[in-house]
């Protein structure tokens, strides 16, 4: 979808003020905070726009607005790629120091920590290990109690789940949203398969579709070129 480099802006803003705060986001923030050099009318015209195009939505009378799945989608088109910070990179790389399945868990245990999120690591088709669920709950998606059974049920069918999608999934991070995610549409998710020493192995973060993707993202372009090598 092509719109105009303002309605590009303030929905980027949305996006980025929704995954911080899980708040409907409205014009007021755009203008107080942002000070952007529109007026407020115009900002309440560009979002009703936004909103008619189907790429933000109002959650609840009076609310303000939220990204939908096609919202997101555009705002991943248009990002651009970040540097890991160095901190988050030295832990990774202490914990890939020996590329073996004992510090593969272990950096599961440090990329969890890192994105908040669950991460799984497959070493192949049909050995999986998992860490963080409790970050997952911890997500306001995730607190309805019809929703935590949903969750608990993807967890209970993950290997399943990533045993069927194993050979689909490309040799460099892939984002899954919504409608596209192999665990459900609820879910969004980072996935990287790699080949290292003739081994392949499958690692992903599953989480909300309100999850840190600039964050997320560099993670998993951070372990594409350390695989790489």
């Amino acid at each position: 979808m092509d719109i105009t480099g303002r309605k590009k802006k303030i929905l980027s803003i949305i996006v980025k003020e929704h995954i911080k705060t899980a708040e409907p986001i409205g014009s007021s923030t755009l203008v107080n905070k942002y000070k952007l050099s529109f007026s407020s009318a115009t900002i309440r015209n560009e979002m009703a726009d936004l909103e008619e195009l189907g790429l933000i939505k109002q959650p609840y009378t009076s609310a303000g607005r939220i990204p939908t799945e096609a919202g997101y989608l555009l705002y991943l088109d248009n990002l651009k790629d970040k540097d890991l910070k160095d901190k988050n990179a030295s832990e990774i790389d202490g914990g890939l120091k020996d590329m073996n399945e004992d510090n593969f868990r272990h950096t599961a245990k440090i990329i969890a920590a890192i994105s908040g999120q669950v991460v799984f690591w497959a070493f192949h088709k049909n050995s999986l290990y998992y860490t963080g669920v409790s970050n997952l709950f911890q997500q306001s998606e995730f607190s309805n109690t019809n929703l935590v059974y949903d969750v608990s049920l993807v967890i209970d069918r993950m290997e399943e789940i990533i045993a069927d999608i194993y050979e689909t999934i490309p040799f460099e991070p892939q984002v899954y949203l919504g409608q596209d995610n192999p665990f459900g549409s609820i879910f969004s998710s980072i996935m990287l398969k790699y080949d290292r020493d003739n081994k392949t192995g499958l690692i992903g973060i599953l989480g909300p579709m309100r999850m840190d993707y600039d964050k997320n993202l560099s993670i998993f372009n951070y372990l594409y070129n350390k695989f790489k090598k």
